[in-house]
């Protein structure tokens, strides 16, 4: 089974997340999502696009542990190689919007690829962290961009305690672009959707390019050293000891 179902509604393409039990992202899985990504980029019938989740409570969980434990150092590159390059280039080059739609569980990697995403909705009981201290890696990626988001001080917070926050201090914090009832989010991703579907698609690919490279212009100059920075500590003791103690449930013995 796909870990990615994909479908047209409307002149909107929706790529949903489905790869249970939450969706952890492993070189397969990015590779679907990069794929469905390139196809609504290309069909000339898609107006705009809806990223989500088919699995109850989980919108993503981060990166497989498992695997990433289990990785040789060639493996972690080419994972983050999709994951911080191949996703956002794709991403970059898109000629119409996208829209995260984020219920339940948001973890790390799962970050990642909604902060990827033009738009962010989330359901008023999604929660959202960033854990990759407490196992042992980094989440590098953000050093580059939350900061700009959030403020210096609180993203320090929010990548070095990897507290869980909920929507509403998420929306504070200029992380989502709005918050939805319980159980409505994908209802009000498709809403907004229709909106940017109805607008002229050649002014819209246009003013989306422009805002992208206003906006993003230095992540390639940083994601170089994101890269680098994980790598280096997937290499340490301490980082096998977390993934390890994360993969057998139990407090890691720093």
């Amino acid at each position: 089974m796909s870990p990615i179902r994909y479908e047209i509604r409307d002149r909107v393409a929706e790529i949903h997340l489905n790869h249970a039990p939450v969706n952890a992202l492993d070189i397969p899985v990015l590779d679907a999502l990069i794929a469905a990504l390139d196809r609504a980029g290309a069909d000339p019938a898609v107006r705009a696009i809806i990223l989500a989740s088919d699995l109850p409570g989980r919108f993503c969980a981060g990166l497989d542990i498992k695997k990433l434990l289990a990785s040789p150092p060639a493996g972690v590159h080419a994972l983050l190689s999709r994951l911080y390059i191949q996703l956002y280039d794709t991403q970059f080059r898109l000629n119409k919007p996208s829209i995260a739609a984020v219920s339940g569980a948001v973890r790390g990697g799962g970050m990642t690829l909604a902060i990827s995403c033009d738009m962010l909705v989330c359901d008023r009981d999604a929660t959202f962290g960033y854990p990759e201290v407490d196992v042992g890696v980094l989440p590098a990626i953000h050093y580059a961009h939350l900061p700009a988001i959030v403020g210096k001080h609180r993203a320090f917070d929010l990548l070095f305690t990897g507290r869980i926050f909920d929507a509403p201090q998420a929306e504070a914090l200029g992380l989502v672009s709005r918050v939805c009832a319980s159980g409505l989010v994908l209802a009000q991703a498709r809403e907004l959707a229709q909106v940017l579907a109805a607008k002229p698609p050649g002014v819209l690919a246009r003013g989306r390019r422009a805002f992208v490279y206003a906006n993003d212009g230095d992540y390639r100059r940083n994601v170089a050293a994101a890269v680098e920075a994980f790598c280096n500590v997937t290499a340490l003791d301490e980082a096998r000891e977390g993934m390890q103690a994360f993969v057998e449930k139990r407090p890691p013995n720093w």
